[in-house]
């Protein structure tokens, strides 16, 4: 069975817990994704940030994104696999915590993301379906 790392996107960069939100949407576009991990000044994990997030929890509520923090925006549990994780953790993890995209650690060190589209291409037909109906479901 494959693991996170077979099938994450690499290379994964952070946004910094103090760079504004504009500075995140501004790098998510420039990547061109839909996440960001949000990291602190320690390196270490803090949380992710979508595009959702800027819109509902920034743009809709009459803030200013220049004045916004990312850190701000990553606030409760961060949900992450291991890098040596297999797929059906992969699985049960976005199942469970109803997430499309997952960091991947190994130790404390960030070192990809794994999202649903990579689930999708590195799975059965069969699993992918129950992954997209779980992720669908309120």
């Amino acid at each position: 069975m494959a693991t996170a790392r077979e099938i994450m996107t690499p290379g994964t960069e952070c946004v910094g817990v103090d760079e504004s939100v504009l500075s995140a949407a501004h790098k998510m576009a420039d990547l061109g994704v839909g996440a960001l991990p949000v990291c602190g000044k320690d390196e270490r994990l803090k949380g992710v940030v979508t595009d959702r997030d800027i819109v509902i929890k920034v743009l809709a509520a009459d803030k200013d994104p220049a004045k916004a923090t990312a850190g701000e925006l990553a606030q409760g549990e961060v949900v992450t696999i291991g890098a040596d994780d297999e797929a059906q953790e992969i699985l049960r993890t976005m199942r469970s915590h109803k997430v499309r995209r997952l960091p991947v650690i190994d130790g404390h060190v960030l070192v990809g993301m794994v999202a649903q589209a990579d689930v999708a291409r590195a799975l059965p037909s069969p699993q992918v379906g129950d992954l997209l109906e779980a992720l669908s479901s309120d």
